[in-house]
């Protein structure tokens, strides 16, 4: 057992009076290129990263489920047999949801004692809801027996955040923490679910993320203003081509179109997302060939189009990208995630990231005017079975 593993079974013992039975851990994602297209029919990349969520679990006797978080001071204690709904701002609506879908799905389930603990920072961009989702239906459907596929527990983990939560994403952040495998990049069709693990050896380079610590306002209006704006921009261009989604297309095919769209700034955004498809399958390319110095490249044309065609970048993300581009230990970065804030990714040698953390930050707080977080992941596995207490006992 690793030495988080161990003092979760030590803290789980404290906690309930005796060993955890069954112990499973699910990742955090990033995407690495491919941004603001999957709601237009576009691939992304994402992978697993190396921390996530831990779920320790026995059964009780008592007709409860009891759940309790290293993360937060709260207890809950809640009857197996009642139907849920969620309350304000708890944590355990993402646990909660996924035991109301397996009862709406006419499964047995039973009281368990469950502990948790994240080490995805809370709020950052890195999935720590799906992390939460991804873990409880995949430690109920081994518990229970329930006979769930892995794409059928993505598809549950989505219910629960569009539905139990009711926040209308996508599925790319269940799909990559479930289906994630170590040192391999998914390239997703977020419409057809089709996909293909990638082969994303880093070597001696390791994924720098970079929480901004600003707090994303902006994001979920701008969000609805741009998907607003390539269905118009998608409506122009049907005047001539039989398209359903602007990545139905490729660079060559919109320029000879492109003249269809009257509005400047709609311009700009379909370009982005046409061009944003492209740059995924050709990082895709690049990474199996396991040439990270494109692979950098296209990382920085990405943040290039999302700060000046699709504008959701910021200050706090373009003095990241800008640091890294100075940094010779730096392959390529850019913004990940929705924008306006969050994270940003680089792709760093690992034996320079202390100095590249360290310079960053100086860097980037002498810019923005407070301090970011710097982690270091490798591409990591998807959910899973950590092995049993018993097993070491």
């Amino acid at each position: 057992m690793s030495n988080i593993t161990e003092k979760l079974h030590a803290e789980y013992q404290k906690l309930y009076n005796k060993p955890a039975e069954n112990a499973f851990f699910s990742p955090g994602r990033v995407n690495l290129i491919g941004e603001h297209i999957d709601y237009n029919g576009g691939l992304v990349m994402p992978c697993a990263i190396t921390f996530g969520t831990y779920l320790l679990v026995s059964p009780n006797n008592e007709g409860v489920f009891r759940f309790k978080s290293l993360n937060f001071d709260d207890h809950y204690t809640i009857p197996v047999n009642e139907s849920y709904q969620k309350e304000d701002t708890i944590w355990i609506n993402y646990p909660k949801g996924v035991i109301q879908h397996f009862k709406n799905d006419g499964h047995e389930v039973s009281g368990l004692d469950m502990l948790y603990f994240g080490n995805i920072p809370i709020g950052s961009g890195l999935s720590s809801s799906a992390s939460i989702e991804v873990v409880t239906a995949f430690a109920l459907n081994y518990l229970f027996n329930a006979g769930y596929t892995k794409l059928q527990l993505v598809l549950l983990s989505k219910w629960v955040e569009n539905v139990f939560i009711g926040l209308a994403s996508g599925i790319m952040d269940q799909f990559a923490v479930a289906f994630g495998e170590e040192n391999k990049a998914l390239m997703l069709n977020c419409e057809t679910l089709d996909y293909k693990a990638v082969d994303s050896n880093l070597g001696e380079y390791v994924l720098a993320i970079i929480n901004t610590n600003k707090l994303r306002k902006l994001a979920e209006s701008k969000y609805n203003e741009r998907v607003q704006e390539c269905q118009a921009a998608l409506k122009e261009l049907q005047q001539e081509l039989d398209i359903k989604n602007l990545c139905d297309i490729d660079t060559a095919t919109f320029n000879q179109h492109k003249h269809l769209i009257t509005d400047a700034t709609v311009l700009k955004r379909a370009q982005h997302v046409v061009e944003e498809n492209d740059r995924v399958k050709l990082a895709a390319d690049a990474l199996s060939k396991n040439n990270l110095a494109e692979f950098g490249r296209l990382m920085y044309a990405s943040h290039n189009s999302l700060r000046e065609l699709y504008e959701v970048s910021g200050k706090e993300l373009d003095a990241v990208v800008e640091y890294s581009k100075t940094n010779p230990n730096v392959a390529g970065a850019r913004m990940t995630g929705a924008g306006f804030g969050g994270c940003a990714i680089a792709l760093v040698k690992g034996s320079a990231f202390d100095t590249f953390a360290k310079e960053l930050n100086e860097y980037y707080t002498a810019k923005v005017g407070y301090a970011p977080d710097v982690y270091s992941s490798l591409i990591g596995d998807g959910v899973g079975l950590l092995k049993a207490v018993a097993e070491h006992a």
